[in-house]
């Protein structure tokens, strides 16, 4: 009776924890535009405005845009979770010459972390992974990507180098802002 007790209480969680989840994913695009702004705010936030000596080291990226126009939603998704996952990394290592806020850079990564793994826990369908990952954008996207990264090696991750990348999210992040108010 007690061990049959424990399991009714353990099946409620478990059927909540699944209510919880699924209502988490279907409001997944929301919680994504909401963690779009507040990481714009928090890039804002990191640092002062673009330094003026600076300017000449000024490159162009070329976002890919074609990644963010694929035919599914849930593909869609799956871009976004990549895009963030590419920011966290370059994010997530050699920032002391870049002379940032840590506080704002500390919530920065961590909501970026906590997107990551929540597009995760409701990107279960196989059959998208398989078609992200066949996507041809995808990998214009990941070159995208290493060129930021390749630009902040070559310049040993200096102060501008990280002031002219923290740009480059934020174009980068505006964009897919605007994708995400459409979904």
């Amino acid at each position: 009776t007690m061990s049959s007790f424990c399991l009714l209480q353990v099946g409620l969680i478990l059927s909540c924890t699944t209510k919880i989840t699924s209502l988490h994913c279907n409001h997944l695009c929301l919680q994504q535009s909401k963690v779009i702004e507040s990481s714009l705010r928090l890039l804002d936030k990191m640092g002062e405005k673009f330094p003026r000596q600076c300017l000449r080291e000024k490159t162009s990226f070329r976002f890919p845009k074609q990644v963010l126009k694929p035919r599914q939603r849930e593909t869609m998704k799956m871009a976004i979770e990549e895009i963030f996952q590419h920011i966290f990394y370059i994010f997530s290592k050699n920032l002391t010459l870049a002379g940032w806020d840590g506080r704002a850079l500390e919530l920065f990564q961590n909501g970026l972390y906590q997107q990551i793994e929540q597009v995760g826990a409701c990107a279960t369908e196989k059959r998208t992974h398989r078609s992200w990952r066949r996507e041809p954008s995808r990998l214009q996207l990941k070159r995208y990507f290493q060129q930021i990264d390749c630009f902040l090696k070559d310049r040993r991750h200096s102060r501008c180098s990280w002031e002219v990348s923290r740009a480059e999210m934020r174009r980068c992040l505006q964009l897919v802002e605007k994708v995400t108010r459409r979904l």
